[in-house]
């Protein structure tokens, strides 16, 4: 691997960078935003258990907050719950914002590694191609320096796309994902509504 980094030459190192950026944002991104996490599935059960109970308080607003990103926005529409239905669900779709905010960390970098990461390859071939031209002098060229023109050029454009492709295939997943839950937690929101203000049981 050493070898093919120094073959490769300086315009390699930025991919390495980005390849490790995007590596940790991968990982990190699989953490947060598994389902039980952000939106568990049992939350809105216990939550109409506490209100059918009437044992919302303060401090259980507090710990839903705290719960998840599904209990933020409960949490809001606790808060909120001696309103009219149009200002619990304004609220809810205030903090809504902030959890899709949340929900689409890092997702911005990533895309952009996904973008960039082709056009570094591209920089590093260029500047291989500059190598390679400039082995040729009036007698002759220069075998070793045409060697390394050919290996710099060939080995960024193999990286660029190798960072380039998984970036993005996780982007695209990442931003499906991120979709799906905010379809979830609106649904889950809005029946939450429904039992705040008697119209579902």
């Amino acid at each position: 691997m050493w070898e093919i980094i120094q073959a490769a030459g300086l315009p390699i190192w930025p991919l390495i960078f980005a390849s490790i950026i995007a590596l940790a944002i991968i990982g990190e991104r699989f953490w947060a935003l598994r389902s039980e996490v952000v939106a568990p599935s049992g939350l809105l059960p216990e939550v109409q258990k506490w209100l059918n109970q009437g044992g919302i308080t303060k401090e259980t607003i507090t710990r839903l907050q705290n719960h998840s990103l599904l209990g933020e926005l409960f949490a809001s529409a606790l808060a909120n719950a001696k309103n009219s239905r149009e200002i619990t669900k304004e609220s809810i779709e205030e903090t809504g914002r902030a959890v899709v905010h949340k929900l689409e960390k890092y997702l911005p970098t990533l895309g952009t590694i996904a973008t960039v990461a082709p056009l570094l390859g591209l920089l590093g071939t260029v500047i291989g191609m500059v190598e390679l031209f400039g082995s040729f002098t009036n007698s002759g060229h220069d075998v070793a320096q045409f060697a390394r023109g050919i290996s710099v050029a060939l080995y960024n454009t193999a990286a660029g796309i190798v960072v380039a492709v998984p970036a993005m295939i996780f982007y695209r997943y990442f931003r499906s994902k991120v979709d799906d839950l905010i379809v979830d937690m609106e649904q889950q929101a809005i029946k939450l509504v429904e039992i705040i203000h008697g119209e579902r049981k």
